[in-house]
């Protein structure tokens, strides 16, 4: 006999790629949880044994058959009686490998289903590792008719109309979306198409947690038939939610489940960069940080994430002062520590510097002191913090934002040393918003302090590397208000030179950023990983080759020449046939 009413279990908790046995733990763990709110069946996010993106993890036998052995191994808890199991795994079948979810059912696997359509693009490669499967048709479970389409399967129509054309009563939909600003509009747009298109309850099942530099935000969610709201998750936060389903003259709706308010825009971007943060560090099994702590409104932003993610404890924060670090800098920093209550040292340069310089002295003879010289200290500091890490084990934090990593604007081997960087995503006008936003709103989960954590006068002083005397970022660089808009531009939107100038920017400005935007490219390749924010960050999305010679010229759009020829072939008119 059709059950009448389904309790829908979902978990939107975090797994951790390559831990098989943890993350079996954490499906038996949400599975107990299920079962005392009576749940008939339990969903996981897509590949969740394995951990997503297992990345070419795929491509060891030893990896899959431990995943499978796991898969079987969880599926006789089953037998119990409690709730069914919906999880995801790599899946061998005829000499192929599948990005493939499985229903766990009576002790034994019941019935599993291949991804279709495998994304190939951004930060997805999964055509490289997996086999597309075939046009997935429903399962049936206590007489529903459950479609299960992964992920990618509902950003194009076919999946969804193969299992509404083939009896399909709802869908369950396992998801390894990550994070970037305006992510969760873009999946409810595409989830309401296909709501509409079939007729059909869907629920958006989504992965949380960080991995590399990935965030996944949760936020899952579910529609009605008629495409209204049946209920919302939290973002940034793990949970097993209970959700209730009932048959009725239209098919399922939504009778109970939770509806959380989400974090949105700036605030969204900040829970996320805290998030990667301690998802990196917990699960390398860092025991804390250890960072510098310059004055200046970046590092001052890392130190507030690095605490709202890991607590004070964790958090080691030093100044390293040389003769042109300014009095107002020693002071904010001092300040920001004493905020975050983190520990604080001062270790002055000085000494590393002039041994440095000595060194090297019957070498630079009769060479006038430049930017070679400014770079030593920035790498005596990067030489000194990455000794504290090697000694006590803390991951050295770096602290570069976007637009300096987008023009080289930082020294290799110096300031970019460090593990991870959580503002790597951000552009430099976003970091004093999120700092500004942090000193008025403590997010949920943090664990730093409420109230001002940045000082005030960091957010209103000009920035500068503090390498030389009265030296201002503002000296090498356009304003940072107008270098974003076209960073975003050339990096964002891989807009044309003369596109962007008709915006309002000069020309020459505009051809030297991208300039320093392709110089850089052996920079951002030896960089640190760093939290995901936009459609396309430096690494994953971005793959510029580092030995370049194009330079945009700035002229308009040229048109191809009239008459060439189609790579179509050849259409014969209706006169030739």
């Amino acid at each position: 006999m059709s059950a009448e009413t389904l309790v829908i279990g979902l978990a939107q908790i975090d797994c951790t790629v390559g831990d098989i046995a943890g993350n079996v733990a954490r499906i038996r763990a949400a599975r107990a949880e299920a079962a005392a709110f009576g749940a008939d069946i339990l969903m996981f996010s897509e590949l969740f044994i394995a951990g997503y993106p297992p990345e070419d993890l795929v491509l060891k036998p030893a990896f899959l058959e431990a995943c499978r052995a796991a898969c079987e191994d969880v599926a006789r808890d089953t037998a119990d009686g409690g709730p069914a199991l919906l999880v995801g795994l790599p899946f061998v079948e005829d000499g192929l490998t599948y990005n493939a979810y499985a229903l766990l059912d009576n002790g034994r696997i019941e019935a599993v289903r291949f991804k279709a359509d495998l994304p190939n693009y951004g930060v997805f490669d999964e055509k490289r590792v997996f086999s597309a499967g075939p046009m997935p048709g429903p399962i049936s479970f206590r007489g529903v008719r459950i479609g299960i389409p992964i992920c990618e399967d509902i950003w194009g129509p076919d999946p969804v109309e193969c299992i509404a054309e083939t009896g399909g009563e709802i869908l369950l939909v396992p998801n390894g979306s990550p994070y970037w600003g305006g992510k969760t509009d873009e999946r409810l747009a595409i989830a309401v198409a296909r709501v509409v298109e079939s007729g059909l309850p869907l629920i958006y099942l989504n992965q949380v947690g960080g991995q590399d530099e990935l965030v996944f935000d949760g936020a899952s969610f579910g529609l009605n038939a008629d495409a209204s709201l049946a209920f919302q998750l939290p973002a940034f936060a793990s949970t097993v939610a209970k959700t209730v389903w009932r048959r009725g003259p239209k098919g399922f709706a939504c009778v109970e489940g939770p509806k959380a308010a989400l974090e949105q825009g700036d605030e969204a971007d900040y829970a996320a960069c805290v998030l990667g943060l301690r998802d990196y560090v917990d699960k390398n099994g860092f025991p804390g940080v250890v960072m510098g702590l310059s004055g200046g409104v970046d590092s001052a932003l890392c130190a507030a994430m690095a605490v709202d993610a890991l607590g004070r404890e964790r958090v080691h924060c030093l100044m390293l002062p040389y003769r042109y670090t300014s009095k107002e800098s020693l002071s904010d920093a001092q300040a920001c520590a004493r905020a975050l209550g983190v520990r604080y040292d001062i270790l002055p340069i000085e000494p590393a510097v002039a041994g440095f310089e000595t060194l090297l002295s019957p070498l630079f003879k009769g060479t006038k002191q430049g930017l070679t010289e400014e770079n030593i200290q920035s790498r005596a500091r990067g030489v000194i913090l990455m000794a504290v890490s090697n000694k006590f084990g803390s991951m050295l934090v770096t602290t570069g934002n976007k637009s300096e990593l987008s023009v080289g604007y930082a020294t290799i081997y110096g300031d970019m040393n460090g593990g991870f960087n959580p503002i790597k995503d951000l552009y430099k006008m976003e970091v004093f918003r999120l700092s500004a936003l942090r000193n008025r709103w403590r997010p949920k989960g943090a664990l730093g302090p409420s109230g001002e954590v940045i000082p005030a006068n960091i957010l209103l002083k000009p920035p500068s590397a503090e390498l030389r005397e009265n030296q201002k970022d503002q000296d090498s660089l356009p304003p940072y208000e107008m270098l974003d808009a076209i960073l975003q531009g050339l990096v964002e939107k891989e807009m044309r030179v003369s596109d962007i100038v008709a915006q309002g920017f000069d020309l020459e400005t505009v051809k030297k950023v991208e300039r320093l935007l392709y110089l850089a490219e052996y920079k951002r390749r030896q960089s640190a990983p760093g939290v995901k924010v936009t459609a396309k960050n430096f690494g994953r999305d971005r793959r510029y080759p580092i030995l370049n010679r194009f330079r945009d010229p700035g002229s308009a759009a040229i048109a191809p020449a009239k008459g060439a020829p189609s790579g179509r072939g050849f259409a014969p008119s209706d006169d030739a046939m």
